[in-house]
């Protein structure tokens, strides 16, 4: 993800969310702030969320890894966002499942999701990748659900 992808990204984030709830209309700013999350979590990380297309090169969305604090204890979270138009097509459980794979076959051994608990598409999504409810915290603000799995068994 790079600012060459800042109108897409500004579209993507602005877009209203499949289940509403009370946020703040998102707009350019937030969108270029997102873009510089996504490079310092390349810098430090090695990983973040990347811009997704179709084969034809149409933007879809965003999907990948970050690191979260889940109430005091950081995560590697599989996230991801896709425009309205088109949600429902199985882009984000595609993405993910890739974003998933990827984690592990590079030594990430537990992975969550964090997910409203209105936002049933998106549990759907993390219900696919193998992801099951492990309990509900307090992040950013908010009730959500921690979707987890182990990938790699610690030795």
């Amino acid at each position: 993800m790079a600012m060459s992808d800042l109108d897409d990204m500004t579209a993507v984030l602005a877009a209203p969310d499949p289940v509403p709830f009370d946020r703040p209309q998102r707009g350019r700013d937030d969108a270029i702030r997102w873009i510089e999350w996504q490079q310092r979590n390349y810098a430090e990380h090695d990983f973040g969320l990347w811009v997704v297309e179709t084969h034809a090169g149409e933007f879809v969305g965003d999907c990948g890894l970050t690191v979260q604090d889940v109430e005091g204890t950081p995560h590697v979270e599989v996230g991801y966002h896709v425009v309205p138009g088109l949600r429902g097509r199985g882009y984000a459980t595609e993405a993910a499942r890739a974003v998933r794979d990827c984690a592990a076959a590079h030594g990430v051994d537990h992975l969550v999701a964090l997910i409203r608990p209105e936002n049933t598409p998106s549990q759907g999504v993390a219900r696919h990748l193998g992801m099951e409810v492990e309990r509900t915290a307090y992040v950013h603000g908010a009730d959500a659900l921690v979707f987890g799995m182990v990938l790699q068994k610690s030795t």
